[in-house]
């Protein structure tokens, strides 16, 4: 598209010229650019000029001639576009106007001569009167002498004013809209002037109507009349499309080539207008018509490379069009599901154009090559070929001759043509067009994932590669294609593909390349027949696929990898060879295409087997190729190095295997391997080594210097060969026995040998919580020796859970289980992680390493492990040995013995507390007196009065333990400054405590300051296990601490305190004093009501009921006399407190008030059973 010119390119833009005062131009030029559409501009400095611009009208075209010389003159959409103004617009000053008489003379004469210059191009004018000066004063009958003289309306007198920017965009807007008007206006009485001529059939010649035609769809684009410019095109091109065969004007050839030409522009002019109204499939329907009606105009035979480039063309600027189209792609959708159309979807993409572009143009390089050999053979030259131009009109091309002082155009015959465009199509490389064109389609089909089409793309682009000598770029084309090809199973496309391939290695002198494409080759499926439903004009340099030419590729790469022959380099006329110093090595795997080539099987016929024992294998080959080959050597490959071994040919000398070392070699009676037959060998293979043992490959060595590596298969899970699974061929199976080619694998699993060494575990019974739990393990030898031993720890959560490290974690979430593997004792006793990096490898919370030295046979080594337990958890313990029985190899193979064991952490002891209030001592506390929810109830204690705490340690385990002590300790707050705690000594002597019994410990808690909540510390039990005069096992000697957190207490002052003093017991008959005393620790007056009740095992004197007050900060003491009358436990008289402000009454507790009563006085001994601890004993 880029060559043809712009005018054609574009759509046509009206045109004006502007003459006079030159200091307006930019300003008016830049805003009629800026108009939609736009309007261009021609400045004249002077109106005396405009004669050079706009010549007269020739009498030759307002005559039409009876014969025109062409249809269509070069130059006159140009002339139209650039030189020929629709509008003319004479700008003067309005100093001219209404100045001097000789400015207005000048003035006149000047007018006079631009109406006599555009009257005869039917050219409209404008007068422009510029204001210099916002004072500026023109008479009126200035003014309409100047309009008079000028012959025209008022309308398109104008003044302009640019005083200010208001005036100068007012001015600026009114001169373009009478621009547009009137250009328009110009146009439209040019095509209907010339329409006339049309329908009134004014012409001589059916050249003249094509022109006509042409002139009025020109006229009506530059209205924007798009609709008339496709009609008319449309009629120019039927019109033309009926001039072939009529008309005799030029010789035939160049005759046909200039209707050619004009209805390419015509094509062109209409396809654009289409898709500039968005009508995509109403353009490709008119392509396919437009090839359609030319595509078999093919022209003289000697001419023929000009048609095949002109429709390549075609192609090329249809689908730039359709590429640069913004509605192709929006559409396509729609416009396919129109059936009426009967449009495929390929027709709406430009990659379908481009490629059959690049195919017409292959077609002209073919038949230019033809007629480029004939003129040679004529001896024809090329100088009167330079002289050839093109011509006045379109399409047309004569010789440019100079007579005297002028040149003159001169008519070529069709033989003179012929050899100028002969010489011109010299001058191109069409191959690089050709590249350029299927690139751009292989790239869209890319995009698209239209794999098959596009790879027909690659291809016929990287055969142009290779025809240009560009061997790299074709190979790396040619690659992806064969890929492409050996997943389709398109074998004869693949034959050719491989052809290329094979042509390129050898070029390129890449020898490995060039044995692998030769024989995959030789292994397609190609039938004898094939070769002749294949053959065709183009079959690649590797021929008609066929069975005859699969045999030659055979022998010429099997006479070079046995370096027979050599491989030619083109460029340097080098003889490249498989020789010592060059060696060749081939790889095939799983998924190589090389599979057909060679294919190896290997099936063991056992399944498990015991280390030091033989088993069966059986090792198939199966290869396509067409000839029978010998193979010289057979390495098959373990993953254990010592069951390697080699199979050697019997037929050959015995040396084929001495470059060999420590394998062993066994013979074969032949190694010849014939096409789709099975050759199958059995051997015994003897592992010393536990565990898997697998043949990896198989080297096949043929010739001193060549050798194929191929991945083993087993037979069970081998795959089919792709190209060659739906061909009439016979299969076999890879074994004799069907069973064993079912089930057969390439591995089997070598049992461990039985272990001689004994790995015990010694720890019985739980683990408790806190303590460092102790695991015994021994290790005896029984038979081996231990070398290189390793012992494996790992604790596992039976439940499924994780084991962290509470060091890490605990800070965040106190609820996970924790257990830890702290250390690892020697057998004496003392720390593994003393004796260095040797010893112990690797310590973790849930995982141990160590190493085990050496121990010969009847020794043992035993150690402990440590394990601490932050959670009641079960777990499981596994305790893994590895060691090696032979310590001179350091490559066998390790023996393991696994033990496991299941340990229970319990919790040992069980903390409780509870707070109690002094006896016979009750404070009032008001807020016991109101009701809160239990969510939120906190144990409140009084301020400044002694609580008791009651700690209790209960031994949950199933063995006793000895309590050391029993504390309250703070936490990181100091708490002595706020509370005070008193008990008797922490250590005990030490305590005893059965499984199930409780030990309880008393304290005394005396709040000092007023807080809203207080924290009282923890409680913390030391204990251990009760050993007893032996060591408890899976225990240590240390003892363990057990903390719980006290809750928080509120503190609060009591209003009232009610104590009873009465004495320890009474005796039968004898009087004694009972107090009631009531304590105000208020600022406030305390009125309290007494009731004292009747008892009947006491005489009481003293008040029933009474009202005290009790003054602020003050004490109330009642006292009776009371007079026992039965002996034994007896309920003192009850009496009640009741409180008038606070409405609460106190009545004290049956324990409270019970009171032993003896018979008689009793007598008391003391005795001394050690420092601060008295015993009271009953006298009898």
């Amino acid at each position: 598209m880029e060559e043809y010119p712009e005018e054609m390119r574009s759509p046509p833009v009206s045109l004006v010229a502007v003459a006079g005062c030159p200091e307006l131009h930019q300003t008016v030029s830049t805003h009629l650019h800026s108009l939609q559409p736009p309007i261009n501009s021609l400045a004249l400095p002077d109106l005396s000029k405009i004669s050079l611009l706009i010549a007269s009208k020739p009498k030759d075209d307002q005559i039409p001639r009876p014969n025109p010389d062409g249809i269509l003159k070069r130059d006159w959409l140009l002339k139209h576009r650039t030189k020929i103004p629709s509008v003319v617009a004479a700008f003067f000053s309005s100093d001219c106007v209404s100045g001097d008489p000789a400015q207005w003379l000048q003035l006149c004469s000047d007018l006079d001569n631009l109406k006599a210059v555009i009257r005869a191009r039917n050219i409209r004018l404008v007068l422009v009167v510029v204001h210099s000066h916002s004072k500026d004063d023109i008479t009126e009958d200035r003014m309409l002498a100047l309009r008079k003289r000028a012959e025209m309306d008022s309308k398109y007198f104008v003044t302009f004013a640019q005083n200010d920017e208001s005036e100068l965009k007012q001015s600026l807007h009114r001169l373009s809209s009478i621009f547009a008007e009137l250009a328009n206006t110009y146009y439209r009485d040019e095509g209907r002037r010339i329409k006339t001529r049309i329908e009134k059939k004014i012409y001589s010649s059916v050249e003249l109507n094509v022109r006509y035609c042409f002139k009025v769809a020109v006229y009506a684009e530059f209205r924007r009349d798009w609709a008339e410019a496709i009609r008319f095109y449309e009629d120019a091109y039927h019109t033309l499309r009926e001039m072939i065969g009529t008309s005799t004007r030029l010789p035939a050839i160049q005759r046909l080539v200039e209707i050619k030409t004009i209805a390419e522009q015509l094509h062109f002019k209409i396809s654009t207008l289409l898709l500039h109204g968005g009508k995509i499939a109403e353009v490709v329907m008119w392509f396919r018509r437009h090839n359609a009606s030319y595509t078999r105009l093919v022209g003289a035979p000697e001419a023929v490379f000009l048609h095949w480039e002109w429709m390549s063309r075609q192609f090329l600027v249809f689908a730039e069009l359709l590429e640069t189209s913004s509605a192709t792609i929006q559409n396509i959708s729609f416009l396919v599901g129109s059936a009426e159309r009967s449009l495929t979807e390929w027709e709406f993409r430009p990659a379908n154009y481009y490629q059959l572009a690049a195919q017409y143009l292959k077609e002209k390089r073919t038949s230019l090559e033809v007629a480029v050999s004939i003129s040679e053979t004529l001896n024809a030259t090329d100088s009167s070929a330079e002289s050839v131009v093109p011509s006045t009109y379109v399409g047309q091309f004569a010789r440019l001759i100079e007579q005297g002082n002028e040149f003159v155009m001169q008519p070529l015959t069709d033989e003179e043509y012929i050899h100028y465009a002969i010489s011109d199509g010299k001058r191109f490389q069409d191959s690089f067009e050709i590249i350029a064109l299927l690139k751009k389609s292989y790239d869209y089909f890319s995009n698209l994932k239209v794999h098959r089409i596009g790879a027909f793309c690659g291809f016929q682009m990287a055969r142009e590669y290779y025809g240009v000598g560009d061997f790299s770029n074709a190979k790396q084309l040619f690659d992806g294609i064969a890929s492409l090809y050996r997943r389709e199973g398109w074998v004869t496309p693949l034959w050719e593909v491989l052809g290329y391939l094979r042509e390129c290695s050898r070029k390129q002198s890449m020898m490995k390349e060039f044995v692998e494409y030769s024989l995959e080759m030789a292994a397609l499926p190609i039938s004898s027949d094939t070769g002749v439903q294949s053959s065709r004009k183009e079959c690649g340099p590797a021929g008609p696929a066929s069975l005859l030419q699969k045999e030659i590729i055979h022998n010429e790469v099997f006479g070079f990898i046995g370096g027979e022959l050599g491989l030619t380099e083109t460029e340097n006329k080098t003889d490249l060879k498989v020789t010592g110093d060059n060696p060749l090595h081939l790889e095939i795997d799983l998924v190589s295409p090389l599979r057909l080539v060679l294919l190896a099987s290997v099936a063991f016929h056992e399944q498990i087997i015991k280390p030091g024992s033989s088993t069966l294998i059986t090792l198939s080959l199966l290869s396509q190729l067409p000839l029978t080959f010998v193979i010289d050597q057979l390495e098959v490959q373990f993953n254990q190095p010592a069951c390697n071994f080699i199979v050697v040919n019997s037929q050959q000398a015995p040396s084929g295997a001495s470059g060999v070392d420590s394998h062993r070699v066994e013979t074969a009676p032949s190694l010849s391997l014939s096409s789709n037959r099975w050759l199958r060998l059995t051997y015994d293979v003897k592992p010393d080594q536990s565990g898997k043992l697998e043949c990896i490959s198989v080297i096949a060595k043929m010739g001193p210097h060549f050798t194929i590596c191929c991945r083993a298969e087993s037979p069970a899970s081998m795959n089919d060969l792709p190209l060659w699974k739906f061909e009439d061929r016979v299969e076999t199976h890879p074994t004799k026995d069907p069973a064993l080619s079912f089930t057969g694998q390439k591995a089997i699993q070598v049992e461990e040998p039985e272990p001689q060494i004994d790995l015990n575990l010694g720890a019985f019974g739980p683990a408790f919580v806190g303590e460092s739990f102790l695991v015994p393990v021994t290790v005896t030898s029984k038979g081996h020796d231990v070398h290189s031993g390793e012992l494996k720890i790992n604790l596992v959560d039976v439940r499924g859970g994780g084991l962290f490290s509470p060091r890490e974690s605990e800070h965040i979430s106190m609820d996970n289980a924790h257990v830890e593997l702290l250390g690892i004792s020697g057998p004496e006793g003392e720390d593994e992680s003393d004796q260095g990096v040797e010893k112990i490898k690797k310590i973790q919370e849930s995982f141990g390493l160590v190493s085990v030295p050496f121990l010969k046979c009847s020794d043992s080594w035993s150690c402990k492990l440590e394990i601490k337990w932050h959670r009641p958890k079960p777990i499981m313990l596994y305790v893994s040995l590895g060691y090696s029985p032979d310590g001179d190899d350091s490559t066998a193979h390790k023996v393991n013995i696994h033990k496991s064991l299941q340990i229970e952490g319990k919790t040992a002891i069980l903390i409780s507390h509870r707070f109690m209030l002094p006896f016979r001592r009750d404070p009032l506390l008001l807020s016991r007196t109101k009701p809160v929810p239990e969510s939120d109830q906190l144990t409140t204690l009084p301020l400044n009065e002694t609580s008791v705490l009651v700690v209790g340690a209960k031994n949950c385990a199933d063995v006793p333990l000895q309590l050391m002590s029993i504390s309250v300790e703070a936490d990181e707050d100091d708490i002595g400054m706020s509370c005070s705690v008193q008990h008797g000594s922490d250590r005990l002597d030490p305590a005893i405590v059965v499984p199930g019994e409780e030990f309880k410990k008393v304290f005394s808690i005396t709040p000092k300051v007023n807080l809203p909540k207080l924290r009282l510390g923890n409680v913390c039990v030391r204990w251990r296990r009760d050993s007893g005069t032996g060591e408890q096992p899976g225990s240590t000697e240390s003892s363990v601490l057990t903390k719980q957190i006290l809750p928080d207490v509120n503190l609060e002052l009591p209003s009232l305190v009610v104590s009873l003093e009465c004495p320890p017991y009474g005796i039968l008959g004898d009087p004694f004093t009972y107090y009631i005393k009531v304590q105000n620790q208020t600022h406030l007056l305390q009125e309290l009501k007494l009731s004292l009740a009747d008892a009947q095992s006491f005489v009481l004197c003293g008040s029933h009921n009474d009202t005290i007050y009790v003054l602020p900060k003050s004490e109330n003491i009642l006292s009776y006399k009371l007079v026992p009358l039965a002996s034994g436990a007896q309920q003192l008289p009850k009496f009640t407190v009741t409180s008038v402000r606070y409405s609460t009454a106190f009545q004290p507790s049956n324990a409270v008030s019970t009171l032993f009563v003896f018979p008689s006085k009793p007598h008391f001994k003391m005795v001394d059973v050690g420092e601060k601890q008295t015993e009271s004993l009953a006298a009898e």
